[in-house]
């Protein structure tokens, strides 16, 4: 438990640091050091990680590093996508999945494992070293809009923020810079997460006390990470969440494959 509210800091920090992340600590966390059901984490992790980035959002605004109108492009039909994942997709998903002699995939290993391969594929894109000479894609309106779509569904399904997807869609296909990228994955996320969330309490018993402390100490390390972001270069924040998406994604699936 102790270590429990203690690495609930870093929820906080890594979202500062990166504007996205969030998740990657908070499933774990939830899951593994506090025992809480796939299910359930998945739910806290939403209002988590999207009270957080709310917070986060009104520091990176005072400082210009959020495109409000790539968010609401964003934002708007990934925000149906998780809602409808969250109160209707989720519930109706059976604990057993494919229940053969030889395999068996519950639902809790469907959830995280998804999670994992889709951190793990989005760890690709921010850790590769480019051409230089070759600037970001501008993606059409469109393009971005079934984008959108597609995160926000994934999102509803894992309860992650979505902000591992996010960004390098941000950074590769809107052409935005990462640090800008960063900011405005928080005002996507924050949105998203809490709406996704409200599909979750008409079909789940909240434990509202240990949910609210856990968010209080990720707050406060949103402050640490929003002050630290201001003195490390982008493309280093980019790389750095590349790397630790890949390795929490590599964990998480080979723990719940092989010592679940």
């Amino acid at each position: 438990m102790f270590l429990g509210y203690t690495a609930s800091l870093f929820i906080g920090l890594i979202l500062g640091l990166l504007g996205s992340g969030g998740s990657i600590l908070a499933i774990p966390i939830l899951v593994y050091l506090f025992q809480v059901g796939p299910v359930d984490a998945t739910a806290y992790s939403l209002f988590i990680v999207g009270a957080t980035s709310a917070v986060g959002t009104f520091s990176k605004r005072k400082k210009g590093l959020v495109n409000f109108k790539i968010g609401l492009v964003f934002g708007i039909p990934s925000l149906a996508a998780v809602f409808v994942a969250r109160k209707w997709i989720v519930p109706a998903l059976p604990d057993i999945i494919v229940g053969l002699p030889y395999l068996v995939i519950t639902k809790r290993m469907l959830l995280l494992g998804l999670f994992a391969v889709l951190m793990m594929a989005a760890s690709y894109s921010m850790v590769r070293k480019r051409n230089s000479a070759v600037g970001p894609k501008e993606a059409g309106v469109m393009y971005l809009l079934v984008l959108a779509l597609m995160i926000g569904l994934l999102t509803g399904l894992v309860g992650a923020g979505g902000g591992f997807l996010i960004i390098p869609a941000l950074v590769l296909l809107a052409g935005q810079p990462m640090k800008v990228a960063a900011g405005t994955s928080l005002f996507i996320i924050a949105f998203n997460s809490l709406i996704g969330f409200t599909g979750d309490i008409l079909n789940l018993e909240i434990q509202w006390p240990f949910l609210l402390s856990i968010t209080a100490l990720a707050i406060a390390g949103i402050f640490i990470g929003n002050w630290l972001s201001t003195m490390i270069k982008g493309e280093h924040l980019k790389v750095a969440f590349g790397w630790l998406t890949l390795a929490m994604g590599c964990w998480i699936l080979v723990k719940e494959i092989f010592y679940q």
